[in-house]
């Protein structure tokens, strides 16, 4: 795999007494819509040092308790026993080289059946590539590196993200039920539903706001919120491509 051929170029732009990467993957939650079957990830590196990003994928498994396990991707196999391809996610490339104020994508490349909703985590990791890295450097640019980092304050932060992949045929059914004293919503669909901007504030003060939050119904679960006198909760509700702005007092 060819990686980064302008290796040297953008070791030398990059070095400083005090180099560091910092990467930002933009948005932490991403939804593949059921008529596609890969994305583009950007990621961009806002440090002053060229950084080694691995991109790694896992699998997470919600059980009906509402607790969640991450586990590797499947892989399909043939008659034989031989490996053909992932069942899942995987990301082209997994090793990516981004120059210093600088944007490179990975491509996520979903493989495998579209029946059912699934979900995936993405970590882009930082590193000081080693020579068992598949990243194209020589040991004289690879000691550079770890070089320069260590001259520095060497912090790295990776991020991790979340992955959905919408089944093929998706189907959204929100059920929406309220009494006096709660506002329920029902994901009877099979494909998550997105409360967006979700905010808590008091009707009489429109600045006088708990901090905005997202909530993800996954298909099958609810969300229950209780109604509070002189609030009100206001979300864009998403449904795929869909949004609805709603609004919930106490008075319904």
């Amino acid at each position: 795999m060819k990686h980064a051929v302008l290796w040297g170029a953008l070791l030398l732009g990059s070095l400083s007494a005090h180099a560091g990467p910092a990467i930002n993957v933009g948005v932490v939650y991403d939804y593949l819509e059921g008529d596609r079957s890969s994305y583009l990830k950007r990621v961009f590196n806002g440090g002053t040092s060229t950084a080694f990003i691995k991109v790694n994928v896992l699998e997470i498994i919600y059980n009906a308790d509402g607790t969640s396990k991450e586990v590797p991707v499947a892989s399909l196999t043939d008659e034989k026993g031989a490996t053909t391809s992932r069942d899942g996610l995987m990301a082209s490339p997994a090793r990516m080289i981004v120059p210093a104020n600088g944007r490179q994508g990975t491509r996520l490349l979903y493989m495998g059946a579209r029946d059912k909703e699934r979900y995936f985590r993405v970590r882009f990791i930082p590193v000081v590539p080693e020579k068992s890295d598949d990243f194209a450097v020589t040991d004289q640019e690879r000691s550079d590196y770890k070089d320069s980092l260590a001259a520095g304050v060497n912090i790295m932060a990776g991020y991790g993200t979340v992955f959905f992949v919408r089944p093929k045929d998706t189907r959204f059914d929100t059920q929406i039920t309220q009494t006096d004293s709660q506002y329920t919503l029902r994901n009877a669909g099979n494909s998550v539903v997105v409360l967006d901007e979700f905010r808590d504030c008091a009707k009489a003060k429109k600045s006088d706001c708990l901090p905005t939050t997202k909530h993800h119904i996954l298909p099958g679960r609810e969300l229950v919120f209780e109604k509070k006198p002189d609030r009100q909760f206001s979300f864009q509700m998403v449904e795929g491509r869909d949004k609805k702005l709603m609004t919930v007092n106490d008075n319904g």
